[in-house]
């Protein structure tokens, strides 16, 4: 077989259906957009969220809360995976990194709780939750938050 032999698989190339050329055509008159009205006219027909006239539900609904545009986006490392370290070794976001744990060094650590730890770590990361930082000082070891000097 060569280049020129090679045929498209069947029904991969459909025929575009032109529509408004006659009745004659089974796509005439009004062309499938049903009777007359707003969306049978050319243009871009009713908006989205419009009720016909009627307060949208977007508006009737109270403003609650705030959405930040630069939300902090923390990477978790829970505390099993933690147990990969040595024992008495210092656990920063670089020796993370190291470990494929994080996958960046620009977004801020936090450490959580599920799990257990076995080992006498120093901990070095960005934020705790109170229960793991609560285990960490349990097995022995110690915890440093970066930015709170």
């Amino acid at each position: 077989m060569q280049l020129h032999q090679v045929r498209s698989p069947a029904g991969s190339r459909k025929r575009k259906v032109i529509v408004g050329r006659g009745r004659g055509s089974g796509h005439g008159k009004r062309s499938g957009k049903g009777q007359t009205g707003q969306n049978s006219r050319a243009g871009r027909g009713v908006m989205s969220a419009y009720e016909g006239g009627q307060m949208r539900l977007l508006r009737r609904l109270p403003k609650v809360g705030f959405n930040s545009k630069w939300p902090t986006e923390y990477q978790i490392v829970n505390l099993d995976s933690l147990n990969c370290f040595t024992d008495g070794a210092t656990v920063n976001p670089e020796a993370l990194k190291n470990q494929n744990l994080i996958k960046t060094l620009r977004r801020p650590v936090k450490i959580l709780s599920e799990g257990a730890i076995s080992k006498k770590l120093t901990v070095v990361a960005h934020r705790f939750s109170k229960t793991a930082s609560e285990a960490i000082t349990k097995a022995g070891g110690k915890i440093q938050v970066i930015g709170k000097e």
